[in-house]
């Protein structure tokens, strides 16, 4: 076979910028670009996992809020239900001697009822009558002289304040006291 002009590249003369690779050079780099595909899976399972993840943590809070107050609910349909109770016996009953005083006692229960239900869900009073004023939990609304009650104290509480545990939800509407005029 002759050759012509130029040369020609047989099998074993490289061409200028490339290398030959072995047998065993070309299985290494096999080996690593499947490593390398297996890698790159990997990563787009975990990214995948990663937003499903945080789709699911959304769903979760949102139901949460959406719910958060499933439990106080629950604690307070039997109340709706002694009212409606309540209301019911006093429309049977309207002639009858006793009907006020027994009605009476009903919704006293359901007061109790309520205020157990809604402690249990963590709501606290503040009683403020004789206590020391206290911004914080208090409202003064004016004072008023008293011999019998300290100066800066609460000498009446016009309307009930209310906390849940540490949080205060509503201050407690107060009179307090201040040393009489001479």
């Amino acid at each position: 076979m002759a050759e012509s002009e130029g040369t020609v590249a047989s099998e074993e003369t490289p061409v200028a910028g490339t290398e030959t690779v072995g047998g065993a050079e070309l299985e290494a780099l096999k080996a690593r670009a499947a490593k390398a595909d297996e890698n790159w899976e990997r990563l787009l399972r975990a990214t995948a996992d990663f937003d499903n993840y945080k789709k699911r943590a959304a769903r979760e809070r949102d139901d949460a809020l959406k719910y958060a107050n499933e439990n106080l609910m629950k604690k307070l349909v039997p109340v709706l239900d002694s009212f409606e109770m309540a209301l019911s016996a006093g429309n049977q009953s309207p002639g009858q001697a006793g009907a006020t005083q027994s009605l009476q006692t009903g919704i006293l229960m359901i007061l109790q009822q309520l205020k157990s239900a809604l402690a249990e869900s963590g709501l606290e009073e503040i009683d403020a009558a004789g206590q020391p004023f206290d911004p914080n939990w208090h409202e003064a609304v004016s004072q008023q002289e008293s011999a019998d009650v300290p100066e800066g104290h609460v000498l009446q509480q016009l309307r009930r304040g209310f906390k849940l545990r540490d949080r205060l939800l509503r201050p407690s509407l107060v009179i307090v006291a201040r040393p009489p005029a001479n």
